[in-house]
């Protein structure tokens, strides 16, 4: 059995590790058009703030590695055309500029993500950088340590991961975006309001509710222009977002609108033999019962490793995702689950309401004890767990993982609040946080 694959970071990786161990007489062959596999980016932001004090050991695989199991890995290689009927790709090697034919038995695309650039005027001028791949991390670093006025466009995640690192870096940060909020896709107001506060208590200025019209410079960039104001910047870091990297399949196998490739629950595409994972494709999510863009390493991981296990036939499920996400800010912890109450009321038509609990994550008589905040977003029809949030100085976010599970197996407010938790006065109190917020919905 002849296998390609067409893509290779984390759905990729996970793609051909599992296919190596479960069809050792296969001949696996990888076409990436960089010259490296598996960067994690979440770690970018890490090395900025010199908490990771080498890029390069954010790789947890290597096309060396691959290769030295058996696996042919081409690096620098683009697929430039399928013919899906025939099962042929073209391909072109982006060091000699050779192009040729190579066919397959079973084919595997995990395009990935590319962040998405509006076309600013100005938008080509220097210092204004991506942040996605392990080139623009190491642009990034570099840059950042000749440029003071920074400038992070997109306050997502990433963004607010960027803007706090830099920050430490004692620079001076703008952070801009056209919500009126950091995180609004992950958290409510009344979350994100406490994010925010340590910011701003940090010296970070975070323009809110503004759109970047165009950058102003002579060679390199020098001002921000919004539809508001104006903001010095030496260096400017686009975190806008990401769209599913797919115009290679384009009008030959099912999408979403933005490109992203619709997929069964076993991995399979449109076409037979053609499977797909990772930030190209469409996920499951759980708690609206539709299909949806959530690029996530987490998800590619999970996707790439369904692919091997359904190859030759289907025999694994994909349970979906909660889109369970967490990030730090300075002291605070926070994570999520399933949807925010503000995006379940925009985007859906579930009946959700939402109870918040304050309070002590460990008993008072205990040496020390931290305030925690916890809430939960359900489905007052159904009654079911749909999304929650938690933040705290003490890391809880275990409990959203927790959440994510309950909401996978659609569990209700009632089984929620009568679900068995230990208790340790080291760790938590008699009744679990979750159990509190459930209880507190009856």
């Amino acid at each position: 059995m002849k296998i390609v694959v067409v893509g290779c970071t984390h759905a990729g990786t996970a793609a051909v590790v599992n296919m190596k161990e479960l069809y050792p007489e296969s001949q696996i062959t990888i076409y990436e058009k960089n010259d490296n596999i598996s960067f994690l980016s979440c770690g970018i932001a890490l090395s900025v703030s010199n908490v990771v004090t080498e890029v390069e050991k954010l790789f947890y695989n290597s096309p060396e590695n691959l290769a030295s199991s058996g696996i042919i890995t081409n690096m620098k290689h683009e697929v430039l055309d399928i013919d899906f009927d025939n099962k042929k790709l073209s391909v072109k090697n982006l060091v000699s500029n050779e192009i040729f034919e190579d066919n397959y038995d079973k084919l595997v695309l995990t395009l990935g993500s590319w962040p998405i650039v509006p076309k600013f005027e100005g938008g080509d001028l220097d210092n204004i950088v991506l942040c996605k791949n392990y080139d623009h991390a190491k642009t990034i670093i570099e840059k950042s340590d000749e440029s003071q006025n920074v400038v992070v466009i997109g306050a997502g995640y990433i963004g607010v991961e960027l803007a706090e690192a830099f920050e430490i870096k004692n620079k001076n940060i703008t952070l801009i975006d056209a919500e009126d909020r950091i995180m609004a896709k992950y958290l409510d107001k009344d979350f994100t309001d406490m994010a925010e506060a340590e910011f701003k208590n940090k010296g970070v200025n975070l323009v809110l509710g503004q759109k970047v019209q165009k950058f102003i410079g002579t060679d390199k960039v020098n001002t921000v222009v919004t539809d508001k104001g104006e903001y010095k910047a030496d260096l400017v870091v686009l975190c806008i977002g990401f769209a599913p990297n797919s115009k290679l399949v384009q009008g030959k196998l099912d999408t979403l609108p933005n490109g992203a490739i619709i997929i069964d629950e076993y991995m399979r595409t449109s076409k037979e033999d053609v499977f797909a994972a990772g930030d190209c494709c469409v996920v499951r999510f759980n708690p609206a019962n539709e299909n949806r863009y959530i690029p996530l390493a987490t998800n590619a991981v999970r996707m790439g490793t369904l692919v091997a296990r359904n190859l030759l036939n289907p025999t694994l499920k994909y349970m979906g995702t909660q889109g369970t996400s967490g990030i730090k800010i300075y002291d605070l912890n926070i994570a999520s689950t399933g949807l925010t109450e503000e995006v379940a009321k925009n985007t859906t038509s579930l009946n959700v309401k939402s109870v918040t609990v304050v309070d002590n994550y460990r008993p008072e008589f205990m040496p020390t004890f931290e305030e925690a905040k916890l809430k939960l977003v359900y489905d007052e029809d159904t009654r079911k767990v749909v999304g929650g949030q938690i933040i705290s100085k003490i890391d809880l976010t275990q409990f959203m993982n927790t959440l994510s599970v309950a909401i996978q197996n659609e569990m209700t407010v009632e089984e929620l609040a009568m679900t068995d938790f230990f208790f340790q006065p080291h760790f938590n109190k008699p009744w679990s946080l979750l159990n509190i917020a459930a209880l507190k919905a009856l």
